[in-house]
């Protein structure tokens, strides 16, 4: 899988202060920094870890055999000499544990296990209507996640962290989903503190969009300051990434643009409840009704899809149709966030429905919004939530914060004193 680790947005030249993701000016020269610049590729050796925090000699090999002896940290080799003695090279040890991941969807249930580099050891597919409900869906998560560390010959104390993703809006803060649409019986179920009873660890929770932005970003636009992903599945949702960290808003709403009202459809009922939401007739939920209305049964977006690529002309033509509704309200979206990406991702990503969205986009759209930006359809696919919530497990467990707080409590603890 694509490496997880990408290089933090704010930062100096050697000699100047640097900010990991993560971390805050008050804790720039601790160990957790420090891990921080290993983690992330800005620094490989300990001149480079002193050039870039100004610390003295004796401070930096203190911090680093304290990240060394918690097992953050661990040789690599040497570097190339070029006279004198070869610096000893760092990195992060992606032998420090492994992270659980679960990507719930409106009919899916995917759960996977990584080790902290990022390697998949382990993943299951199962479909699963979210609308069974938190007692079902998550008594699959539990058992699938013990399923994963016994096939990978892990134990539960090696599990760092767990990252789920969900449709629909999420409390980042509480791991609580609030009020979503296509999830009945989930409103303001606590999913993270759940999983945290049972597994014992820092369980972190977000909206599916969100990470399949991150993960995509990750993945392959590291440097891309603003990166806007939108999903057609069920449901239309999206993602935006500004400097690599996700934008959610106040409470976890931000990206919701399938509930965005379109004046000239004021009779479609959405699952929401209210009237004209873009989700209500440009998602695969709402196509799929429609051709089953137009007397071609589809139950679902998949099902919508198989029929767009045996060339249904009617399926074809919606799927257009949806794409040309959605980029006049990306449109807009555009011009507000000026991403340089804008992926499209989902059901739908591979279908006339791009062609659609391309097509009002770039009509109605700023010029100025769209000469640096990149259309394109999703390239990880199943696997973009799955790369964004293990990076979102990293960017909490790794943040200078976290570090330096378990690096005391070991110093603390018998064996560290």
């Amino acid at each position: 899988m694509p490496t997880r680790d990408r290089p933090p947005h704010q930062g100096g030249p050697p000699g100047s202060p640097a900010v990991a993701r993560g971390g805050a000016a008050g804790i720039q020269n601790s160990a957790g920094h420090l891990l921080a610049l290993v983690r992330t590729g800005r620094a490989r050796t300990r001149s480079e870890l002193q050039s870039y925090t100004g610390l003295s000699r004796s401070t930096l090999v203190t911090r680093i055999d304290a990240l060394r002896a918690a097992g953050y940290l661990r040789s690599s080799g040497v570097e190339e000499s070029t006279g004198g003695r070869p610096a000893e090279l760092l990195e992060f040890d992606t032998g420090h544990g492994v992270v659980l991941v679960a990507d719930l969807g409106a009919n899916h249930a995917r759960a996977a296990v990584l080790d902290v580099g990022g390697t998949l050891l382990g993943e299951e597919h199962e479909h699963i209507k979210i609308g069974e409900g938190p007692s079902f869906v998550l008594d699959w998560v539990d058992a699938a996640f013990a399923r994963l560390l016994a096939g990978a010959g892990e134990l539960r104390e090696r599990v760092r962290g767990i990252g789920v993703g969900v449709p629909g809006p999420v409390e980042y803060d509480a791991g609580v989903v609030t009020e979503p649409p296509i999830m009945p019986g989930w409103d303001g179920v606590p999913i993270a503190d759940r999983l945290r009873a049972t597994w014992g660890c820092p369980v972190f929770v977000d909206n599916d969009a969100n990470l399949m932005a991150l993960g995509e970003q990750v993945a392959f636009y590291p440097d891309c300051p603003a990166l806007l992903l939108v999903k057609v599945a069920t449901g239309i949702g999206a993602g935006i990434v500004i400097d690599g960290r996700v934008y959610r808003g106040i409470d976890g709403g931000a990206g919701d643009i399938g509930h965005i009202r379109l004046a000239s459809f004021p009779d479609a009922r959405c699952e929401c409840g209210l009237y004209g939401c873009l989700s209500a007739v440009a998602s695969g939920l709402a196509l799929a009704q429609r051709l089953t209305l137009g007397g071609t049964p589809t139950q679902s977006g998949p099902e919508l899809v198989e029929r767009i690529r045996e060339g249904h002309g009617e399926a074809v033509h919606l799927a257009r149709e949806a794409g040309r509704l959605a980029g006049e309200v990306l449109a807009t979206v555009v011009c507000l966030v000026n991403p340089g990406v804008l992926v499209i991702a989902g059901d739908l990503a591979e279908t006339h429905f791009v062609t659609g969205v391309r097509e009002m986009l770039y009509r109605y759209a700023l010029p100025r919004a769209t000469r640096h930006l990149e259309v394109t359809t999703s390239r990880l696919g199943p696997q973009s939530a799955v790369t964004g919530a293990h990076a979102m497990v990293l960017d909490e467990i790794y943040s200078p914060s976290a570090v330096d707080a378990e690096l005391s409590a070991l110093a603390l603890s018998p064996r560290g004193a």
